[in-house]
């Protein structure tokens, strides 16, 4: 006796009713995404609150409001470039502004380039506005880099000579090795540019200029800021410092970067205790504002939240 029992139809509404968890997961996947990545930069930022940040903030206060602006200034350099540049790229609203903060407080406090993660699952929750929005976000990271290296060989072609006689032989080694790095590491995108990036030429020297331009006006703004705390030394030798900060931020062989800033800045300056509380409490004021910004931009998705 033959089996009557019919299989069910291939694509049947069993099927598609199967397929549905999938699909939302799919669509909400950039949602998640950042979810996870909010819950990180918490969880980094009670670390760092909890390690030294809170003792920076016990240090001296700056008593010119002018520290204070140009502090404010100096935070908002990088997500106002950011901003410019992927307003002309896809024409992003201001509300883009709060996602590109966040970016940087992400790399600040999670890893590196978890805020690159953070903006690319904004971007393709926007989806409307942006189409494709990985190759942007990735040329826009590179060259961020690029432009960073850039700057710092060409202030260790103007800095090296003049701090020559404050390095010691092997400094002056890990100096030169770590120009060496930082050159190589930007060659291949150089040498491979038509393979890797994905704008137009136009567009990536547009960027590029934006980070250089974004770049130098930083160090201004924190030479500005340390000399309205201690208007004793001169803004030029703040800015030379704000060189040798930057110079040290991007060097890949020196393990502890804050503390050889603090202890060439000492040398050069004196008044090793003002100043160490100085950059302790700058370090510690940046926390605190990520902690707010953090704690304002949550508040308001909260508030604004739509119901299921």
């Amino acid at each position: 006796m033959s089996d009557t029992r019919m299989a069910p139809a291939v694509g049947g509404p069993a099927d598609i009713a199967g397929l549905e968890p999938l699909k939302t997961v799919r669509l909400r996947w950039p949602a998640i995404i950042g979810g996870v990545l909010t819950l990180a930069m918490i969880a980094g930022l009670l670390r760092e609150l909890l390690g030294q940040g809170l003792a920076g903030l016990g240090r001296s206060l700056p008593h010119d409001p002018r520290f204070y602006l140009c502090f404010a200034a100096l935070y908002m350099s990088l997500p106002t470039a950011d901003y410019l540049i992927f307003r002309r790229l896809w024409g992003i609203p201001l509300g883009g502004l709060v996602a590109l903060v966040k970016k940087r407080i992400a790399n600040e406090v999670v890893i590196g380039y978890s805020g690159e993660a953070y903006f690319y699952a904004w971007a393709r929750s926007h989806a409307k506005m942006v189409a494709a929005p990985f190759g942007a976000v990735k040329d826009v990271s590179i060259l961020s880099a690029i432009a960073g290296n850039a700057i710092t060989l060409a202030m260790i072609a103007v800095a090296l000579p003049l701090g020559r006689s404050l390095l010691n032989p092997e400094q002056f080694r890990i100096v030169l090795g770590s120009a060496a790095i930082t050159l190589a590491m930007s060659l291949p995108f150089l040498i491979f540019s038509t393979r890797i990036f994905s704008l137009p030429e136009r567009a990536l020297w547009w960027v590029f200029g934006v980070h250089c331009v974004r770049l130098l006006t930083g160090s201004v703004l924190i030479a500005l800021a340390w000399h309205y705390a201690l208007p004793g030394v001169s803004v030029g030798m703040w800015l030379f410092l704000a060189a040798g900060r930057l110079l040290v931020s991007r060097l890949p062989l020196v393990p502890n970067k804050d503390l050889l800033f603090a202890n060439f800045a000492i040398l050069l300056i004196g008044q090793d205790r003002t100043l160490s509380e100085l950059i302790a409490f700058t370090a510690a004021l940046t926390l605190l504002v990520h902690v707010v910004l953090l704690a304002l931009f949550s508040l308001h998705a909260l508030a604004t939240r739509k119901p299921a």
